[in-house]
């Protein structure tokens, strides 16, 4: 099958770049957006628009989504007029969001019914990956089996990672996760510390740098904490979601992981106070005095009032009640089925 057509679903911060290095490679490239002017560049590159995923994925070989939320995932796929009906047969679909393994898995066996071909395929390596095309996907199949997609994949890639099985990738990409939460609040503690002893953290972070203290998320996002920078290359709210499944998966096994439970309350408090929409590295904005905090656009009497118990909708829409305010399912609440935290309705809005 020679692939001339494909489409993409979700052209929020991540999904624009990646389609735009598809156009690079030369495929004749369909688009669909909750919100329209998000693929306005690439429809003046020469992409064409559609009105609805179903639309976009009509004609297509190839059909890649990158929405925010499993419940997005689950609509876009699995909907009366979702992708699993609509694409035509021997179509592949790529889904690139970071979602649920389960629902991955769900995905995959649908669409062989349908004589399509689904596997999962999320991604790390933030805004500026997405930007060089240098990203490192997480790739829920064997490599023999998806051959003939990997020249796609390879236009906005630099490492590829295959899991074997469906919905291997999501697992993967969520232990990445759980990985990326715990070394950003490691981080945050250290700049805390040394700021509030009177020291130069731009020096920690250097002798940080220089031993085992570093991470990637030390390199790359604690200078921009320390610049003040919050502007989002990848949003608080869904960290907070990837976490979040993670511990969903955690309670499925019947373990427990500490410091993801530790990196939930936090994230999800940044959330609760206007935070939800900044870039993760916000996270130290919790070690602020309350002037810089409202500087920054957050307001701690948002939290006040929940412990209050007042009623309250948190950032995802969910009625919580009693005074519980952990969005998400937080440590002591249930990460199942039906209590997905959908505080956005996804990257590409």
């Amino acid at each position: 099958m020679q692939i001339r057509n494909v489409a993409f679903i979700g052209t929020g911060i991540m999904g624009a770049r990646i389609a735009g290095h598809l156009m690079d490679a030369g495929y004749d490239l369909t688009v669909y957006n909750r919100t329209r002017e998000k693929a306005e560049d690439l429809l003046a590159r020469g992409a064409h628009w559609a009105d609805t995923p179903a639309k976009a994925a009509a004609n297509a070989d190839v059909v890649f989504t990158m929405v925010g939320y499993p419940t997005d995932v689950e609509d876009v796929y699995l909907a009366t007029d979702g992708l699993i009906r609509a694409a035509k047969k021997g179509a592949w679909l790529i889904d690139l969001t970071t979602s649920s393994p389960q629902l991955a898995r769900d995905i995959h066996d649908a669409a062989e019914v349908e004589d399509k071909h689904a596997f999962d395929c999320p991604v790390t390596g933030g805004e500026q990956g997405a930007i060089d095309g240098t990203l490192t996907l997480i790739i829920g199949a064997a490599e023999k089996d998806v051959a003939p997609v990997l020249p796609l994949l390879e236009s906005f890639s630099s490492k590829r990672f295959f899991f074997d099985q469906p919905g291997g990738g999501q697992t993967a990409k969520l232990c990445n996760q759980v990985s990326l939460a715990s070394c950003m609040v490691g981080y945050a503690d250290a700049l805390a510390l040394a700021e509030q002893s009177g020291i130069d953290a731009e020096k920690v972070l250097e002798v940080m740098a220089s031993g085992t203290g570093g991470s990637g998320a030390s390199r790359t996002l604690a200078p921009k904490s320390l610049a003040g920078d919050y502007k989002p290359g990848f949003l608080v709210e869904h960290l907070r979601k990837d976490i979040a499944l993670a511990l969903q998966r955690s309670e499925d096994l019947d373990i427990t992981l500490p410091g993801a439970e530790t990196a939930f309350t936090l994230f999800d408090m940044l959330c609760q106070i206007g935070g939800s929409r900044m870039g993760t590295q916000a996270l130290t904005l919790l070690y602020q005095e309350e002037g810089t905090c409202a500087a920054a656009g957050l307001d701690w009497s948002l939290l006040e009032a929940a412990d209050d118990g007042e009623e309250h909708e948190c950032c995802c829409g969910h009625d919580h009640g009693d005074g519980e305010h952990e969005c998400c399912g937080g440590h002591g609440h249930h990460h199942g089925e039906g209590h997905e935290c959908r505080c956005h309705d996804g990257e590409d809005a």
